[in-house]
C-alpha cells in the first residue's frame, strides 16, 4: 500500500463512482506516450489507470475523496502516487502527461473556490508542461440523450455527485467551442455514452445505417436512463443533417498528440477498432484492459459465444441491410422488399456466425458481414439463420413503431414466416390441430429462429427495460382502443346471454307447466287404476280376448275339482 498525500479540498467522507469503460482504456493505450510523467485528474475506473500506467514512468492521481484515494492505494500500491485534495489545491513541477477523461466537474472540493469552466481549465493548464499530452472530457449540455431526457433537470444529478457545474456561460457546448476555448491544439473525438468514441470529423461525414452511426445508436440504446423518445430516429436525423459530431454524451478533446484509429466501440468487454479508407474501414477486434481472451470463451448465455476473429479485418462502405428494409417499409415497395429478400435468402449459407440485418452491408449490389463477433455454439442451418435475422427485425420494426404495408393484424410468426417465404424458405405445411394446444406450422418454423434472437439480444445488452415516453404513450394509445374494442365485445356478449337468459326462463316456465299437468294427469289415472268400474272393465277386457270359450271353460272345471 502506497502512502496517500493529502493537499487542500479533500472530501471525506466521500466517494465518487466510476463504471469500467474499455472503450476509452484502449483509446488512452493509443494516446498515452511511454515513459513520461503523468497525471491523472478526477475519479477513473481501476481500466483506465491500468492503461496509463502501462506506459508511463511516474503516474499520480489526484482525486478529492479520501476514502477513495485510500482504496487506490491498496490496490495499486506504490507503483501509484496517489493524492487527496482538489485541483486548486494540487502544485508542483509540471507534468508531462495530463489526463482528464471525467471532465472538470469532480475535481474541486466544499471548501474549494467556485471556479467557472475555464477557470478549471486554466488551472489545469498550469499543471501542464509546454509539450504536454492532455486528454480532457467534456460533457455535452446539448447531448441528445440530454434533449431526450424524460426526468426534470433537478433530478439528472443527485447530491452524491456533487456537480456544482450545472449551468455555466463559459462552459464549451460544441466542437468549434471546445477548440477555441483550448489553449492547445486539439483532436476531438465524440463520446457516445463512454461505449463509443468517434473522430468528430468522421462522425460529422457519416450517413444513417454507416458504422459509426450504427455505433452510436447501440451506445445510446444501451443507457438505462427514460427516454421521452428513442434515440435511434434523432441520431439518424443527426447524422442526415450532418451533425452527429454535435449531439454525442460528451466529447474527448486530445492535445499534444496525433490519435491514431478513427472510431472504438465497446462490444462486451472487448473493443472494436476502426480506420476509415477509401472503400470502407480496416477492422480490429482487442480485448480489453483487465479482461482475458478465456473471459469471452462464454457468452451470457449457452447459445452464443464471442469470437473476435469472425470480424472481417476489412469492412466496406455502406448501409446497413435493415436501414434499406425500413425505407422499402415505409414506402409501401413491396416487389423491391421482395426482390431485396429473395437476394438476402441467396447469399445466406450455413454458418456459426449469427446473421443481423442491422450489421450486413448492402453498397447497392453485393453485401458483406459486418462487424458482429457473436457466434453460435455449432453451425447452423440456413433457414433458421433467416429466421432468427427476420424475428429480429420484426421485433425492431414493431418495436420502434415503424410504417409498413402489412395488415396490423399480420405480425408475429405470421409476417416472419411471409419474410421467410420471400428469402426462399417454403412454408410448412397446415395440418389440422389435433388438440386446441397444437402449435401452428408458422410456429414451430420459426422457433429455433426466436431462440436466436432473444440468445442475441440479452448478449447485446439490447434495451427493453427502460420504455421512453413515446412507446409509452403509443402502447396507452393501443390498450385503450383495444379496451374500447373488447367493451363492444363484452356488450355483445351481455346482450347475448341477456337473450339467452331470457328463453331460458321461458323454457323453465313452459317445463313447469307440463310438469304440473302431468303430476294432474298421474293422479287422475291412479285413481281410475283404483276403482270397481277398472277392475269389470279389465276383467271384461281379459274375457273378450278368450277366442276358445269351451277349452277355457274346461280349464277352469279341472282347477275347480282339483281345489
Amino acid at each position: 500500500m502506497s502512502d496517500v498525500q493529502v493537499v487542500r479540498g479533500e472530501m471525506q467522507p466521500w466517494t465518487d463512482h466510476t463504471t469500467p469503460r474499455p472503450a476509452l482504456a484502449a483509446l488512452l493505450t493509443d494516446v498515452v506516450p511511454a515513459n513520461r510523467r503523468t497525471l491523472i485528474l478526477g475519479p477513473h475506473a481501476p481500466q483506465q489507470i491500468e492503461s496509463v500506467l502501462a506506459h508511463s514512468s511516474e503516474v499520480t492521481i489526484l482525486v478529492r475523496s479520501v476514502a477513495d484515494a485510500q482504496q487506490l492505494g491498496e490496490d495499486f500500491g506504490p507503483c501509484l502516487q496517489v493524492i487527496a485534495g482538489a485541483l486548486d489545491g494540487l502544485e508542483g513541477e509540471p507534468y508531462d502527461v495530463i489526463i482528464a477523461t471525467d471532465g472538470l466537474d469532480r475535481i474541486l472540493g466544499y471548501d474549494s473556490t467556485d471556479l467557472s469552466w475555464t477557470e478549471r481549465l486554466a488551472a489545469l493548464s498550469r499543471l501542464a508542461a509546454p509539450d504536454a499530452v492532455v486528454v480532457l472530457a467534456l460533457e455535452n449540455e446539448f447531448s441528445l440523450l440530454n434533449l431526450l431526457d424524460s426526468r426534470p433537470a433537478h433530478e439528472r444529478h443527485g447530491d452524491d455527485e456533487w456537480r456544482p457545474l450545472h449551468d455555466d456561460p463559459t462552459r464549451p457546448v460544441s466542437v468549434d467551442q471546445l477548440k477555441a476555448a483550448l489553449p492547445w491544439r486539439a483532436e476531438v473525438y465524440a463520446d457516445f455514452a463512454s461505449r463509443t468514441f468517434i473522430r468528430a470529423d468522421v462522425a460529422a461525414g457519416a450517413c444513417p445505417g454507416e458504422l459509426p452511426t450504427r455505433s452510436a445508436v447501440g451506445a445510446l440504446e444501451s443507457i438505462d436512463v427514460p427516454l421521452l423518445s428513442p434515440p435511434h430516429e434523432g441520431v439518424d436525423t443527426a447524422a442526415r443533417a450532418g451533425l452527429l459530431a454535435s449531439v454525442p454524451t460528451g466529447w474527448l478533446a486530445i492535445s499534444g498528440a496525433q490519435p491514431s484509429h478513427d472510431l472504438y466501440a465497446q462490444t462486451a468487454q472487448a473493443v472494436l477498432i476502426a480506420d476509415q479508407n477509401l472503400t470502407g474501414w480496416d477492422t480490429t477486434t482487442t480485448i480489453g484492459p483487465g479482461t482475458s481472451e478465456s473471459d469471452h470463451s462464454a457468452a451470457p448465455v449457452e447459445e452464443l459465444s464471442f469470437d473476435p476473429d469472425v470480424v472481417p479485418a476489412a469492412v466496406p462502405s455502406g448501409v446497413s441491410v435493415e436501414t434499406v428494409l425500413f425505407r422499402l417499409a415505409a414506402a409501401e415497395d413491396v416487389p423491391a422488399f421482395r426482390k431485396l429478400a429473395a437476394d438476402l435468402g441467396e447469399w445466406v449459407t450455413e454458418s456459426r456466425v449469427i446473421v443481423r440485418w442491422d450489421d450486413i452491408i448492402f453498397d447497392g449490389e453485393s453485401f458483406a458481414s459486418g462487424v458482429s463477433p457473436w457466434v453460435a455454439q455449432e453451425s447452423v442451418e440456413k433457414h433458421d439463420l433467416l429466421a432468427a435475422a427476420w424475428v429480429r427485425f420484426q421485433d425492431r420494426l414493431m418495436g420502434q413503431h415503424r410504417r409498413h404495408p402489412w395488415p396490423p393484424w399480420m405480425v408475429g410468426d405470421d409476417l416472419v414466416s411471409a419474410w421467410l417465404g420471400m428469402s426462399g424458405v417454403e412454408p410448412p405445411e397446415q395440418l389440422q390441430a389435433t388438440s386446441p394446444d397444437t402449435a401452428p406450422a408458422t410456429a414451430q418454423q420459426v422457433a429455433r429462429g426466436k431462440e436466436l434472437a432473444a440468445a442475441l439480444d440479452v448478449v447485446l445488452e439490447t434495451r427493453k427495460g427502460t420504455v421512453d415516453v413515446r412507446t409509452a404513450l403509443a402502447a396507452a394509445e393501443e390498450a385503450k382502443q383495444e379496451l374500447f374494442e373488447l367493451k363492444g365485445h363484452v356488450y355483445g356478449l351481455e346482450r347475448t346471454l341477456g337473450f339467452r337468459n331470457k328463453a331460458m326462463k321461458t323454457r323453465e316456465n313452459r317445463i313447469r307447466e307440463l310438469r304440473g299437468q302431468l303430476q294432474r294427469l298421474t293422479s287422475a289415472h291412479e285413481r281410475i287404476r283404483g276403482s270397481r268400474t277398472y277392475a269389470v272393465s279389465r276383467v271384461i277386457f281379459h274375457a273378450a280376448q278368450v277366442r276358445k270359450p269351451k277349452t277355457v271353460a274346461r280349464k277352469l272345471a279341472r282347477r275347480i275339482r282339483k281345489r
